[in-house]
């Protein structure tokens, strides 16, 4: 049995913070899959374990034999890299350009770089390096996925009461729009002219519901009523959505269950959009955007005309908050008031423009615990102890 170890380069992981402040780089949901479940995919029979941040290990342990392959974790497997990496000799390196992809050996020899063959190969992977990167390669993945998840598989039927506007199957005869067991769609209308909609298992897509293709609800996600969204957008499971929403990844767990629009964004894990609240994604005088960038620690370039809100894990906004073009908000952040907050709120604050002031780790704990309770999960010890990491880390960015 293969013993895979997903790992993560420092630097690419500071570039995706906040995201990664609670997760490795392979725990990012992008098309309908986590990067490792993509992985998975191609090899189900291997063990799989991370590599990353010290302080995330306690929950992300990596677990070391003697012959493992490493594979970076920002990288999205296709059929020629997973067959490439499939095929490494033992002590051979695999790289795409310059970056290091894959090594196949002891830990030792990954750690102290000593590679006793280097390979590089021609291929172009889905590999992200910046947060955007998430939303702007959100739909080549998900049609990716759907193509993974679907194939060999019968769709449940789609209700009569619903609106099909596009192809039902695609050129290859596969069907455009694929319903897992114990999901509901009622009198909602798919626009399949730009890709597939996957509904995943006990999903509800409810009544008046429009939605435009490439999009994913995973397991047990929920689209209310009337909901407006546009492609490529992927809820995660558990996530519960409403208003207007255009190119918006929710990795999972977290509710923008009311009006107000959402685009190119970045929401984590157990986030709350309050009803009316609304986030730019287009500045006024359609100039570059620049994001705040940890690693840099300062607003960078992006050279993009269209960037979102990023929403790291347990944030919050209250009901009709504003957010500004590429608002960038850390872990356990609670926002609320009227105005718009900085475009670059610390992690553990609490307020508005008025001012921010900390959220203690216990105070942070107690609101997280309520949260997760709603959905029959508890935060563990392990969970408990990375937030603390990570309540000393912020400090350097406040």
């Amino acid at each position: 049995m293969k013993n895979i170890i997903l790992f993560d380069d420092k630097d690419k992981w500071t570039e995706l913070l906040p995201i990664v402040y609670t997760r490795p780089i392979a725990d990012i949901r992008i098309g309908i899959m986590t990067i490792k479940e993509k992985w998975q995919h191609y090899f189900p029979d291997a063990a799989f374990s991370y590599s990353t941040a010290d302080y995330l290990s306690v929950k992300y342990p990596a677990t070391i034999a003697d012959d493992n392959i490493f594979i970076a974790g920002n990288y999205c497997p296709d059929n020629e890299l997973a067959e490439a990496v499939s095929g490494m000799a033992e002590s051979e390196a695999l790289y795409i350009g310059t970056e290091l992809v894959a090594f196949r050996g002891t830990a030792e020899d990954f750690q102290s770089k000593k590679f006793a063959k280097a390979t590089t190969i021609d291929a172009s992977p889905t590999a992200i390096r910046q947060l955007y990167d998430i939303f702007l390669l959100n739909s080549d993945e998900l049609q990716k996925d759907y193509r993974r998840l679907t194939h060999g598989k019968k769709s449940q039927p789609l209700s009569d009461t619903c609106t099909v506007v596009g192809p039902r199957t695609s050129a290859d005869g596969t069907p455009t729009i694929f319903i897992e067991e114990g999901a509901t769609t009622e009198a909602a209308t798919f626009n399949t002219t730009e890709g597939p909609i996957y509904i995943g298992k006990d999903a509800i897509i409810m009544e008046g519901a429009c939605i435009r293709a490439p999009f994913a609800a995973c397991r047990h996600a929920q689209v209310n009523m009337g909901a407006k969204i546009y492609g490529a957008t992927t809820l995660g499971p558990y996530c519960k959505v409403g208003g207007e929403l255009n190119n918006v990844v929710m990795i999972g767990y977290s509710n923008k269950a009311h009006d107000g629009f959402l685009g190119n964004a970045v929401i984590g894990e157990w986030c709350n959009i309050g009803a009316g609240t609304n986030a730019s994604n287009l500045k006024n005088d359609y100039t570059e955007i620049k994001l705040w960038n940890y690693k840099a620690h300062r607003f960078v370039r992006t050279g993009l005309q269209f960037c979102g809100l990023i929403m790291g894990d347990h944030s919050k906004a209250g009901i009709n908050c504003m957010f500004n073009t590429a608002t960038v908000i850390g872990v356990g952040v609670n926002i609320h008031g009227a105005g718009f907050p900085r475009n670059f709120v610390a992690s553990f604050s609490e307020g508005s423009v008025a001012g921010y002031t900390d959220v203690s780790v216990a105070k942070f704990f107690d609101i997280a615990k309520r949260m997760m309770a709603r959905r029959g999960i508890t935060l563990s010890d392990n969970d408990k102890e990375i937030f603390e990491s990570i309540y000393q880390i912020a400090d350097n960015y406040k």
